[in-house]
């Protein structure tokens, strides 16, 4: 029933892509044909040629790049939209290239190029939007007792037992714990509301007796002899079996695994810029955004560039040796705000409230962020991106790697201007244990969404710890 349910399911969500789509390409018929928005409109292929390029080409182009991307495969852990909507954002980049290609393959130069780019843009608004209502009414299903999975735990220690209190603690999964295989001295008793039904060696009978759509074997490493047999009794009644290891108190972050030939191998930390396209939706947008930074407030950066050359002796621009991507060494790029000082002492003194060493232009542009601006420039260079953990100095990451657990994961993105910890307040003289667990979040996270909400709120908070 479920899996028809998924069919079915799978299959409403075509039709409504599908129909998303084609929206897309009325809208971006009409922007680009029945308005000036982008130039005189001129002379055009007829509408038919449009509508058998998008029956012919479009259509099948966007609905095999929907399933090589995921987007019709059950997603009971959907918690936001950020995830779903980088994958369209993806699809959309791959299908605007790929429907191009097409056309210059088949020698069609009076196809409008605007209007494929209009086409993507609106199927990713819309492809979004859609998604997020889809997902959101699954949600208020699930949680309302419906269409649910009925899961067996085989497993009676505390890893069974936290299974099965995130299970409970989140409704709309669409998951219930309908029983759980344990020692035989602890049958019959309640976990979390749900009873011991049955012993390890009890579990063919209580798969023949009982309809489950999951089982998971939640089991400790002393007993994993017995996992062959516990995966041939699921597996003869055509159930998967799932293993939680036991060994998942050591992974610090989400696992992913890949594949040496046919050995598996965890990873015990999933860092979302490792992937190939990511890291190029990641440099394509840093590139964007500081060229677009840098005519902005260029009118700034001269007038901040002349206050600092009339009101103090010394260079305008203060360049320090930063730790960046994979631990790398750079030299970033700030508005001088403090005296010329020895090299030597500056390396290993933070800057505080009150601190002597600031000049009266570098007091200012140090709480307005102005000092901030020259690393557009090292984001054009690659050395740091727009959003990431802030880079600190040699002497300090020296120190950090020794006292702070996990404080060198952050080296494994590049650095950035402003990153989650700094819109989370931790900037300037605070702790860096919050920091980095600030940083780590962001890693392991990172989404171009997220990246986005990082600069708004950078934009709009005023932040007490900067000085």
């Amino acid at each position: 029933m479920i899996k028809e349910n998924q069919r079915l399911l799978n299959f409403s969500l075509v039709i409504i892509d599908i129909i998303v789509i084609a929206m897309s390409l009325l809208c971006s018929f009409w922007i680009r044909f029945d308005t000036t928005l982008f130039g005189p409109i001129g002379g055009r292929l007829g509408f038919t040629s449009y509508l058998l390029f998008f029956t012919f080409a479009v259509i099948p182009v966007y609905l095999i790049l929907y399933f090589a991307f995921g987007l019709y495969k059950p997603r009971r852990t959907y918690k936001n939209i950020f995830s779903e909507a980088t994958q369209i954002i993806k699809v959309n980049i791959i299908a605007f290239v790929v429907l191009v290609s097409i056309l210059f393959i088949i020698n069609q130069p009076n196809f409008s190029r605007i209007m494929l780019f209009l086409l993507a843009v609106f199927a990713t608004f819309f492809g979004i939007i859609e998604r997020f209502i889809i997902r959101s009414i699954l949600k208020n299903i699930r949680i309302n007792n419906k269409n649910l999975k009925h899961i067996l735990i085989v497993g009676d220690n505390e890893l069974a037992y936290t299974f099965a209190r995130r299970i409970k603690e989140n409704p709309y999964l669409g998951f219930v714990v309908s029983g759980f295989l344990g020692r035989s001295e602890h049958v019959g008793q309640e976990i979390e509301g749900v009873k011991i039904i049955g012993s390890f060696k009890d579990i063919d009978r209580i798969l023949d007796e009982n309809m489950f759509d999951r089982v998971v074997l939640a089991i400790p490493l002393k007993y994993y002899y017995k996992i062959d047999e516990l995966v041939e009794s699921c597996e003869r009644v055509g159930i998967k079996a799932e293993i939680i290891p036991d060994y998942i108190r050591y992974f610090p972050a989400q696992p992913s695994v890949d594949m040496i030939e046919d050995i598996p191998i965890i990873n015990i930390r999933y860092v979302p810029l490792d992937d190939d396209f990511n890291k190029f939706l990641k440099y394509l947008s840093d590139y964007v955004i500081s060229i677009i930074a840098i005519l902005i407030t260029s009118p700034i950066m001269i007038i901040t560039a002349i206050a600092i050359k009339i009101t103090s002796p010394g260079p305008i621009i203060f360049k320090q040796e930063r730790i960046g991507h994979y631990s790398k060494p750079f030299m970033m790029y700030k508005f001088r705000s403090m005296k010329v000082q020895n090299p030597n002492e500056e390396k290993s003194e933070w800057t505080t409230k009150d601190d002597p060493r600031k000049t009266r232009v570098g007091d200012f542009i140090r709480r307005t962020s102005i000092d901030e601006l020259p690393q557009f420039f090292n984001v054009l260079k690659g050395d740091m991106s727009v959003v990431g953990p802030r880079p600190e100095r040699p002497y300090f990451v020296e120190q950090f790697k020794e006292t702070i657990p996990k404080y060198m994961v952050k080296h494994q993105v590049k650095p950035g201007l402003t990153g989650w910890a700094q819109i989370h307040g931790c900037r300037g003289d605070t702790s860096i244990t919050q920091r980095i667990k600030y940083d780590i979040e962001y890693v392991e996270n990172w989404h171009l969404g997220l990246d986005l909400a990082i600069m708004i709120k950078t934009a709009l908070k005023k932040n007490p710890n900067a000085y």
